[in-house]
């Protein structure tokens, strides 16, 4: 019988992408191994191969069809005999198993079919678990008081359904419901009724993806932030000896230099190496430095697994490789997935202090301003150094101000005396 070919799950974290394009038309025979159709995940672009061999009977989803769910037929793959006319078109698309629902739970489904919006809007629960609510059932919380992570959903795949909201209780006088995320004022009403002129620059979905993690982190993590100057002198003449012997074959840079301070200082002061969950402090083993990398398509975290076991030359030739890649769109999900620290550098645009958005579920991002000549006092003489600002935020829930503060100085040390890492 004909075979639905579905929509990959392409990393770990993903439920929808764009179908970017078909390699393939309907009649072309392919084999296992094929690539067939490329497919916009969270921030890549992915080849998908065929696994079986067969004809494209009928391709369902058309190209550049945005937010189509993972396990969603995207086409039918006919056997030796079959042809189009066996296709059943309304049984194309595969899902999880349905099951029954009651009289008020299939009208209210009923009435929001017609549109987009009508797939189940997920939240995040305390524990950052999914929550799935239909579009009606998020109006009524909202206008209730309600935190959708309280209440139990009796709608397919317990889905929250209008009758859960409505049967929930309010939050009690003078006690407001816990917070939920928003996405801020709708900008394109206010500039309409303001009268402004704007281009509209359609968002892919790096920057959809991005946008709703960072403002999850900043509404759910407790952000702290400690800022610290350190000087560059030792760490420049270093960095300068090894260029000068490499003639010409790589040129490392003051940013691979600091991926590798970063590793070493998590493994010298573990209690910054670590991950909060609501039932223990996660503690990881090996350095995995996240590096913001900024793309046409929107900000990008290449990962520099176990940077502490690396040398300067492996991890400048490994940043160099990965980001290029990144800026193609071409990163494989485990490259920029995952990550136990993250590292963002904005010195070579001239910034010298700001602070970073922490990148979930990390605990400390790194933000590194750009390095600067000023006068110091050295044993009575005034001099003139390169010093920078750097400014650690941390998940204070893990990470408080007293271990971010003694990671930042053991970080300094490795800053100052260069040295001290290749020991």
């Amino acid at each position: 019988m004909p075979t639905p070919i579905l929509m990959p799950a392409l990393s770990p974290t993903m439920t929808e992408g764009t179908l970017a394009k078909w390699h393939v038309k309907e009649g072309d025979t392919v084999e296992s191994g094929d690539v067939i159709a490329e497919i916009e995940t969270d921030k890549a672009t992915m080849e998908v191969e065929a696994v079986d061999e067969g004809k494209i009977g009928k391709i369902v989803i058309g190209e550049g069809t945005e937010n189509v769910k993972v396990n969603e037929a995207i086409a039918i793959l006919l056997e030796d005999g079959e042809e189009a006319a066996d296709i059943d078109v309304s049984g194309a698309a595969v899902s999880a198993p349905k099951t029954k629902s009651k009289p008020a739970e299939q009208k209210e489904q009923t009435q929001t079919a017609s549109s987009a919006s009508a797939a189940p809007v997920q939240h995040n629960g305390a524990n950052g678990s999914r929550v799935f609510a239909s579009p009606l059932a998020k109006r009524i919380a909202a206008d209730k008081g309600l935190n959708l992570a309280t209440i139990k959903g009796t709608g397919p795949h317990g889905r929250i359904v209008k009758a859960d909201v409505e049967n929930a209780k309010s939050a009690p006088a003078g006690q407001s419901a816990p917070a939920q995320i928003t996405q801020g004022p709708d900008a394109k009403y206010l500039a309409d009724a303001y009268g402004m002129e704007y281009d509209e620059i359609p968002n892919n979905n790096v920057r959809k993806v991005v946008a709703r993690r960072l403002t999850e982190s900043k509404q759910t993590i407790p952000h702290f932030y400690l800022t610290s100057e350190m000087q560059l002198d030792n760490l420049l003449s270093m960095r300068k000896q090894i260029n000068e012997q490499a003639n010409g074959e790589y040129k490392i840079s003051v940013n691979d230099i600091l991926i590798k301070a970063c590793a070493m200082a998590l493994q010298k002061y573990p209690d910054a190496n670590v991950a909060w969950t609501d039932n223990a402090i996660l503690q990881f083993k090996h350095s995995d430095v996240s590096v913001a990398v900024a793309t046409p398509n929107g900000l990008i975290t290449p990962i520099i697994k176990k940077a502490e076991t690396k040398g300067f030359v492996e991890i400048s030739k490994e940043m160099k490789d990965m980001a290029g890649r990144a800026r193609e769109g071409k990163l494989k999900p485990e490259e920029f997935q995952g990550g136990t620290f993250s590292l963002s550098n904005l010195g070579m645009f001239g910034i010298t202090e700001f602070s970073a958005i922490i990148n979930p579920p990390q605990s400390c991002i790194l933000a590194v301003g750009a390095g600067e000549q000023k006068p110091y006092v050295s044993g009575g003489e005034i001099k003139i150094g390169n010093f920078m600002k750097v400014t650690l935020s941390t998940d204070h829930r893990s990470v408080d101000g007293a271990v971010g503060a003694e990671f930042l100085q053991v970080l300094k040390g490795y800053v100052e005396n260069p040295v001290s890492m290749l020991m």
